[in-house]
């Protein structure tokens, strides 16, 4: 078996940074149209990008919220894809909720029920989530008696897991595969294969090309990986402070437990590394604590 050849790590479309920016901007509709058609296996003739990626949205990617790409194609369906790298353990639950705030968004004041166009939601995953063998899963809502009867056409979702598709040895000749290769940008020769049957590609090299030479996209990668970095440093911090917190707890219902037995104050400090100042403190409240139950 041949040995596959990993791509050299640059910036590519499994940064979600890149991903939106590419995908998003004038003029490049023609890459998310031929990535949609080959996924959904439907006719695009249009499409519509709900907003380019800019710093200002970035800023709220630093608070906290999320960067995805929303579209809406020529029959009124909204498309949202979302590239996840890292498994938090709530994909589905967060795809649930964001479709349903999609379609929140979408729907004007005094829509009715059979106007409400299709949602589709669409995460390229970086690890494996089903345990199946497909890298593919398309979701339908079917009914428990009668399985071959979908029902809930509004929403769609599709898990595309990078890792399987590595895993396999995919037909190149489909474009989906040719798209899959391209975004994951890990074997080399998938990649160069994936080029050479699919012209759209070599253009969106270019581009890919040109963005990764682009400052606002540069600065855009750090201002994510200072987000992310800010995010794991606040989570240690608020570890560490749990601990000393829950260390503090400790301390304090040892000592109250030594009071009640009436133990001397030179002796708890001994025992807690406390200050006597501190024992007096707890002492107090004991009392008020103590007060409290025949008031």
């Amino acid at each position: 078996m041949k040995k596959k050849t990993k791509v050299n790590e640059s910036l590519n479309l499994k940064d979600d940074i890149i991903f939106k920016v590419f995908f998003s901007r004038k003029g490049n509709e023609e890459f998310l149209i031929d990535f949609l058609k080959s996924l959904l296996k439907i006719d695009i003739k249009e499409i519509k990008i709900q907003e380019e990626v800019n710093l200002e949205k970035l800023s709220k990617k630093e608070k906290g919220g999320r960067l995805d790409l929303q579209a809406k194609l020529d029959n009124g369906t909204i498309v949202n894809i979302e590239m996840q790298l890292k498994n938090n353990h709530n994909i589905e639950e967060r795809t649930t909720y964001y479709s349903s705030k999609v379609i929140a968004r979408e729907t004007e004041c005094g829509t009715e029920y059979k106007d409400i166009k299709q949602v589709i939601m669409i995460n390229i995953l970086d690890y494996e989530m089903l345990g199946f063998d497909e890298y593919i899963s398309e979701t339908a809502v079917v009914l428990d008696k009668h399985r071959e009867y979908e029902v809930l056409k509004g929403i769609k979702w599709y898990f595309i897991e990078l890792p399987k598709f590595r895993k396999q040895n995919p037909d190149m000749n489909k474009k989906i595969n040719q798209w899959l290769a391209f975004i994951d940008d890990y074997d080399r020769g998938l990649v160069k294969m994936a080029e050479e049957k699919n012209e759209t590609l070599k253009k969106a090299r270019l581009q890919i090309s040109y963005l990764t030479g682009d400052e606002e996209a540069k600065r855009m990668q750090w201002l994510e990986e200072k987000w992310e970095m800010d995010r794991v440093s606040e989570l240690g911090y608020a570890r560490r402070e749990g601990i000393k917190e829950g260390k503090k707890e400790n301390q304090i219902f040892t000592v109250k437990q030594l009071l009640k037995m009436n133990m001397k104050i030179e002796d708890i400090v001994k025992i807690t590394n406390l200050s006597e100042k501190e024992i007096e403190e707890i002492k107090k409240d004991l009392k008020y604590e103590c007060i409290g139950k025949f008031v």
